[in-house]
């Protein structure tokens, strides 16, 4: 649709611009008015000139949340502490655990690998199923999409969610409907060319 079309040339210019420096995947029942999934954008023209600069961070966040009650959910303290220093450590900067203490510490550790004894600086890396740096060209052949579930991809041993694999679905479909479009330009081409050669 027209509409699809116009967002994907305004997410491609904001990529090509460098300005998108990290996109999370929210689940459903985040906000009181929304129950649907999300994703937060956070943009940094800053980012020029630095490592980062031809990068964009993905993370999914679905299946990080404190259940509050039966239709809503929250980040804990802890959970919020770890998400952002995912973001820094992808920055290059250190952790700070000032929200989030010693459990978002022990889970940073934990999934990126440092045991608290070794005293060993923790540094970015891509996790499955969590969080993944992508180049602008990882982007580029994704049809610019931004949705952090096409980069992270699944966790091994996990299976994969009806969102992920709704996700999918409609990535597809959207092929589909360009390659649809594009038979039809060769099929009406074709057409014209049979027409004008039998006419000769």
């Amino acid at each position: 649709s027209d509409a699809r079309a116009s967002e994907m040339e305004i997410r491609k210019k904001l990529i090509q611009a460098k300005a998108v420096d990290v996109m999370v995947a929210v689940g459903p029942n985040m906000f009181y008015t929304v129950t649907l999934p999300c994703a937060l954008w956070f943009l940094d023209k800053g980012k020029r000139g630095t490592e980062r600069e031809d990068k964009v961070l993905f993370i999914d966040a679905r299946h990080i949340y404190r259940q509050v009650d039966r239709a809503h959910r929250d980040w804990t303290e802890a959970q919020i502490g770890f998400l952002a220093n995912i973001v820094r450590l992808y920055r290059g900067e250190q952790p700070d655990f000032t929200l989030g203490g010693t459990e978002a510490e022990e889970k940073l550790q934990e999934i990126f690998g440092a045991s608290h004894e070794s005293q060993v600086t923790i540094h970015y890396k891509d996790i499955p199923g969590l969080c993944k740096a992508a180049t602008l060209e990882d982007i580029e052949a994704q049809g610019w999409s931004l949705n952090p579930g096409r980069y992270v991809g699944v966790a091994p041993g996990e299976e994969v969610s009806d969102e992920d694999f709704k996700e999918k679905l409609e990535a597809l479909n959207e092929e589909l409907e360009v390659l649809n479009a594009e038979a039809r330009e060769l099929e009406a081409t074709i057409a014209a060319n049979v027409a004008e050669l039998l006419e000769a």
